[in-house]
């Protein structure tokens, strides 16, 4: 028999500008995406877009291809002339673009043809954008079809042609398309759509599983939290068929939370009951959603999002602390010990968390002064013997029920305690250490070597020499390099005489090893809040030497070169010298003489001082002497019981001190 085209032409049932209002708002991508919609809605596995540019990169032709069940060109009235009441209107598991999406095409181009194939059937439907009323449709033979579609069993071809605008990147389709497609791609993960050859991965996402069981099933649920918005998708609950198919969705009672984007996704054969196949009779969801069934679901699934919840805040009000101490927004605590502002910072943090993790908005919007202020205010409330007043502020402010304020004064609590452990536990470590070194250097100074003895010891623990030097940086070679070069020019810096050692030391054993320097450069902030470099250089001579003059004149030497090294003369580089020592010669009248004068400037040890350069000479029973002074007080609180060391070994001690530890 002779083919005979069959005309199914028309008109849509709205008129062409009727049609334009509902695309005001529509972006180019969008309008692609809506013809991608069109081929999912209709059963498509695979949809492939294929964009062609012109020479100088303008778009020339779009075709999108996808293996759906094509249009029924039998009934025109109810799918392709059908616009905003599509006949898919009760079908949830449709992208619910109400049978206008296919026309979003004129927002970028001219013409689009639509050829299709459904149950052996060859057309080939024609719109342009000036009349996009008009339906100009034909039934065409299969040498007439178009060429992507000829071994396909069913599915369309979409060819846009005469672009107005040009599309954006493949880049930004690639990225957009991944939001828009991305709960699909999840829940279908079989399903592929590309774009010139690259295949569209859900976006960044975190998938948590939870099994619920009620009176009569089992329910699976999957819980996808997205970083970005899911396109222009709500949250969503979506009760799935054992075939992926969306019986019904409602809003999620995670929906309209700040920053929280997620799709959920509930599977169960028992939910089979409700799907609808054709003309044939299934049970009402209703029916299901007034169940005692679905009150035990909701009861226990509200609950895992609730947790879920819970810890997204957690872990997003770590980023605002960190944000806020990046910012500068928590107190310097200037003046305090290192134990204590470590203490006063962490505390400070847990209790802007905890106010965060309750009521994430507080802080979002505000300038930076305002910020600063209630940290300030928090920070100081939590200390000041008022403490217990920062709840009522808390509750005021916030409008907590009593739950709510049983929960965060248990976290507050929580947090102070914490911090007060790792306080002790921090002052243990260093109080254990001190009289360890004590014992090194009562009992064990004869046999001690700068390396590889002490050295370790002094780089795990150079808070020893006061707050100020608790982390003195990563090495810099160039400047360590240097400092140890100008100081080898000093004359014999590294000779040790028989008057420099103590009186049951030997020489031999003493001119084994070289002095152990300490050498760091690190770029810090001075009082003004203008950058400089400082140069900390640690010069520690071995237990067994005496500090005399002649190691004073050494450093004050070492000083003066320093100081005239072209290298180091820019204002911007300042230095402190530390020449650290078991004892001081009673002949060493010059040190004594200089260290008595130098108290008037309230720095112990400080021998010489100007504005680029300070030197100190210390004893180590002055630095513990200034460890236990500095914090009397708290260890006079903790209480600690100094275990006798008497009977450690001098390797049993040095083990214990190398031992990395928090500084």
């Amino acid at each position: 028999m002779d083919f005979v085209a069959r005309d199914f032409s028309g008109s849509n049932t709205i008129t062409h500008s009727g049609i334009t209002k509902h695309f005001k708002n529509v972006e180019p991508w969008q309008a692609l995406a809506e013809l991608v919609w069109n081929g999912l809605d209709a059963g498509a596995t695979t949809v492939q877009i294929d964009i062609e540019s012109t020479e100088i990169g303008g778009t020339f032709s779009v075709t999108i291809l996808d293996n759906g069940t094509g249009i029924n060109i039998d009934k025109p009235d109810e799918n392709f002339r059908r616009f905003n009441d599509s006949l898919k209107k009760d079908s949830f598991d449709s992208h619910g673009s109400q049978g206008r999406g296919r026309l979003a095409f004129h927002k970028i181009c001219h013409s689009a043809t639509w050829y299709t194939r459904f149950e052996g059937n060859d057309a080939r439907i024609v719109v342009l954008s000036s009349n996009l009323s008009a339906v100009d449709g034909r039934t065409i033979q299969q040498d007439e079809q178009h060429y992507l579609l000829s071994n396909f069993k069913s599915g369309t071809c979409v060819t846009l042609t005469s672009f107005e605008k040009n599309l954006p990147t493949d880049s930004f389709l690639i990225k957009e398309f991944s939001k828009e497609f991305g709960p699909h791609l999840v829940l279908m993960p079989e399903k592929t759509i590309t774009i010139n050859g690259i295949k569209i991965l859900p976006q960044s996402h975190i998938k948590t599983s939870i099994s619920i069981k009620t009176n009569s099933a089992i329910f699976e649920v999957d819980l996808v939290q997205w970083n970005e918005r899911p396109g222009t998708e709500k949250s969503y609950l979506y009760f799935i068929s054992s075939k992926l198919k969306t019986i019904y969705k409602q809003y999620s009672s995670l929906n309209k939370k700040r920053d929280y984007y997620t799709s959920v996704f509930i599977k169960s054969s028992f939910l089979e009951r409700y799907v609808k196949e054709d003309d044939s009779l299934c049970e009402p969801f209703s029916s299901f959603l007034t169940s005692e069934d679905f009150r035990i679901l909701i009861r226990d699934l509200n609950a895992f999002l609730r947790h879920c919840y819970a810890e997204f805040l957690v872990g997003k009000a770590q980023e605002q602390i960190d944000a806020f101490e990046k910012a500068g927004d928590f107190p310097s605590y200037e003046g305090l010990d290192h134990s204590e502002s470590t203490w006063r910072l962490s505390h400070v943090k847990e209790i802007v968390k905890a106010v965060l993790i309750r009521e994430p908005k507080l802080f979002v919007g505000g300038n930076k002064t305002q910020r600063r202020l209630i940290i300030r205010l928090l920070d100081r409330l939590s200390v000041s013997n008022e403490n217990s007043g920062i709840f009522d502020v808390l509750e005021s402010v916030l409008n907590l029920d009593a739950a709510a304020m049983t929960q965060l004064a248990s976290q507050l609590k929580k947090t102070k305690l914490d911090n007060i452990i790792q306080t002790i536990e921090l002052l243990q470590h260093r109080e254990s250490a001190v009289s360890q070194l004590k014992e090194i250097m009562n009992i064990h100074y004869k046999d001690i070597l700068e390396t590889p003895d002490l050295q370790k010891v002094i780089e795990n623990n150079t808070w020893l020499f006061g707050p100020a030097y608790e982390i003195l940086g990563a090495e810099e070679d160039t400047f360590t390099n240097t400092a140890k070069n100008l100081r080898s020019k000093i004359k014999n810096i590294n000779e040790v005489a028989i008057e420099d050692l103590a009186s049951d030391v030997e020489i031999d054993g003493a001119n084994r090893q070289v002095d152990l320097l300490l050498i760091r450069k690190k770029l810090q902030l001075d009082a003004r809040g203008r950058k400089f470099f400082r140069c900390v250089i640690v010069e520690i001579k071995r237990p067994g030497v005496s500090l005399n003059n002649k190691h004073l004149q050494q450093l004050d030497e070492y000083a003066s070169i320093l100081s005239h090294y072209p290298e180091f003369n820019s204002d911007l580089t300042r230095f402190e010298l530390i020449l650290v020592g078991r004892n001081i010669s009673k002949e060493a009248y010059s040190i004594h003489s200089r260290l008595k004068t130098s108290q008037l400037y309230g720095e112990p040890g400080l021998v010489t001082s100007d504005d680029k350069i300070k030197t100190y000479i210390k004893t180590w029973p002055t630095i513990f002497d200034e460890f236990e002074i500095s914090n009397d007080y708290l260890l006079d609180q903790l209480k600690t019981q100094r275990a006798s060391l008497s009977s450690s070994s001098k390797e049993e001690l040095l083990e214990s001190l190398q031992k990395e530890t928090a500084q």
